[in-house]
């Protein structure tokens, strides 16, 4: 369980670092980003 709590900033910063030094990538994560929120929310309640 902690690995779980502790992935979500560890993204957060490798996402950051990456949107600054390729700018483009920001379309990308986002998309990606969404997509995994949204699989997620429909799903999520019944993969348990």
């Amino acid at each position: 369980m902690d690995f779980i709590t502790s992935a979500g900033p560890l993204i957060s910063l490798i996402a950051g670092i990456l949107i600054l030094v390729i700018p483009r990538l920001l379309n990308y994560i986002v998309a990606i980003y969404l997509i995994v929120i949204g699989l997620l929310g429909l799903f999520g309640g019944h993969l348990r």
